[in-house]
């Protein structure tokens, strides 16, 4: 697929815009200032490019983005975002959960319990606390 850089940026924008539910709009806002540059290409080719390829729906990679993020650890801003993302790709508080616990045994209790409180604040902005199973 061959577009130009604007048109990779507004699809990017309008994608990141349905999956994430204004996370990733205040973290793009966040860099404004002091690096427009990260904004614009991670807009353009995080979502422009990979989030809209057909072979994966949009659940599914949320779910492998929240289980990346819980390895990678100390990225809880970008997990802020994919938790949203997940919330509004159709999976449930539950299964976001089961998610997390899942990643205990790859990527450490510490990385799992940090990315479950990232999903509880989500979660008590989104009026979703307590989670049911």
């Amino acid at each position: 697929m061959t577009t130009n850089g604007d048109e990779q940026y507004e699809r990017g924008l309008e994608a990141l815009r349905q999956a994430d539910g204004g996370a990733g709009q205040r973290l793009l806002d966040a860099l404004a200032d002091v690096s427009p540059e990260l904004s614009h290409r991670s807009v353009a080719w995080s979502y422009g490019d990979l989030y809209v390829r057909p072979e994966l729906s949009r659940r599914d990679r949320e779910l492998l983005t929240l289980g990346i993020l819980t390895g990678l650890g100390g990225a809880e801003v970008q997990l802020e975002v994919h938790v949203n993302g997940a919330l509004n790709a159709g999976l449930t508080p539950s299964e976001i959960v089961e998610a997390l616990l899942q990643s205990v045994v790859y990527c450490g209790v510490p990385r799992a319990v940090n990315a479950t409180l990232v999903a509880k604040k989500v979660f008590a902005e989104r009026n979703l606390l307590p989670v049911r199973t």
